[in-house]
């Protein structure tokens, strides 16, 4: 299978979905922001300064996965029926683990939007910790489960996908 967003003359193109079947799509993404354990402990406690860190980086993640297509070039406008943004802390290693969802009855996949979701909320978890924690990395960023369209079902096993 080749380059689908490339033409008969190698530029970039827009996929035309089209003709393609309306079917129902999901995508999960996950990624990870380690952080010094006393900058954990704040966001737990709702103590930073800038306020509720993981109400804001859920919010920020549904709102990236809603202008998906204004950030990323090529990808479709798509009209999402649902989008969640969780968080699992864990104080022995000191990581926030952020997983995103999105749901579609659509004529192409919502991967993108998935890794949107999960992306600018770890970059905002960094950007409300970042007066107190300059050393945060951010990890781990990929697609854990995608369904719907031509390709079907994938499941990736990876060290965290599942967020009781």
């Amino acid at each position: 299978m080749g380059l689908t967003h490339i033409d008969q003359h190698g530029h970039a193109a827009m996929v035309d979905v089209a003709d393609k079947p309306v079917t129902v799509r999901e995508a999960s993404a996950q990624a990870c922001v380690e952080m010094k354990p006393e900058t954990l402990q704040l966001v737990s406690q709702n103590l930073l300064k800038k306020g509720d860190v993981l109400g804001v980086a859920r919010i920020a993640g549904i709102q990236a996965a809603k202008k998906t297509s204004d950030l990323i070039p090529l990808c479709h406008p798509l009209a999402l029926s649902k989008v969640s943004v969780e968080f699992k802390l864990d104080t022995e290693k000191s990581q926030i683990w952020v997983f995103s969802y999105c749901k579609l009855a659509g004529q192409t996949g919502v991967e993108m939007e998935a890794l949107a979701a999960a992306s600018v909320a770890s970059l905002t978890i960094i950007d409300m910790c970042k007066a107190v924690d300059q050393d945060m990395v951010i990890s781990g960023l990929c697609v854990t489960h995608k369904s719907g369209g031509r390709r079907g079902v994938y499941q990736r096993v990876s060290e965290v996908s599942d967020h009781e």
